[in-house]
């Protein structure tokens, strides 16, 4: 318990040196977090004797290995060299880990694939085996993002201005495909909190065509509960909409 107690100040130290600077890792980790909780959830609930059931959970593994994969490739090529430049050594333990995660992402994926032409009789034991691989994944991923989150952050909030980490953001953001944005959007929206919420969308106000900010806009009220919904709308300065919950 003690160490427990020791480990909450020190997150709540760095948290607090944080307020108010920029963070890379805070919208796109609660992304990931949702996404491999919920996927984790759709796993362990699949019917096997469902076929349906079966390939939806096969199909989510596989969509959040790939997007897994693609994010362990932006942090290789955008944070971890901003790293390396001002903190040598600083991120030598999480790129380690990063070339173990590539190894298990294979894995998961090939073991969802196998899923879907497994027979019948032999889908159960398949599924409780892709669950338990999955659950140490996240279990896994969620450390590491814990140890960026805190370690990193720490150390790129000591190294560089605010503008040069929006500029290292935007540098990696241009890298992104429209579906993988868009994917990201699905499950980071819905998890930010409404200052968080509010700036991702201001900044895509800002700087993004209209026909694409007022397509993620209609989007993200389909994503959004009644109320984050009211406040997003209410900062945005959007008309109110009759009959619509207010804040």
């Amino acid at each position: 318990m003690q160490s427990h107690a020791i480990e909450i100040a020190h997150v709540a130290a760095t948290a607090r040196t944080g307020q108010g600077r920029f963070n890379l890792y805070a919208g796109i980790h609660k992304a990931l977090r949702a996404f491999m909780a919920d996927t984790l959830l759709t796993v362990g609930r699949a019917d096997p004797t469902d076929a349906a059931d079966v390939n939806h959970a096969a199909t989510r593994v596989e969509e959040l290995m790939d997007l897994c994969a693609s994010h362990v490739a932006h942090e290789n090529n955008f944070v971890h060299p901003a790293l390396q430049a001002r903190c040598p050594g600083v991120c030598d333990p999480v790129a380690q880990d990063h070339e173990e995660h590539l190894h298990v992402i294979a894995h998961l994926r090939d073991a969802a694939r196998a899923l879907l032409k497994t027979e019948a009789g032999e889908r159960e034991p398949a599924l409780q085996a892709l669950y338990l691989a999955l659950a140490l994944f996240v279990a896994d991923n969620f450390q590491h993002m814990h140890a960026e989150e805190t370690v990193h952050n720490s150390a790129l909030w000591a190294a560089y201005s605010d503008a040069e980490l929006i500029g290292i953001h935007d540098a990696l953001l241009a890298t992104i495909e429209p579906a993988e944005m868009m994917l990201v959007m699905r499950w980071m929206l819905p998890q930010l909190n409404a200052p968080e919420r509010l700036g991702v969308m201001q900044g895509m106000r800002a700087g993004a065509p209209a026909h694409v900010f007022e397509g993620m806009l209609t989007g993200t009220q389909d994503l959004l509960n009644q109320r984050d919904w009211a406040k997003l709308a209410r900062d945005l300065g959007l008309p109110p909409v009759p009959g619509l919950v207010t804040v």
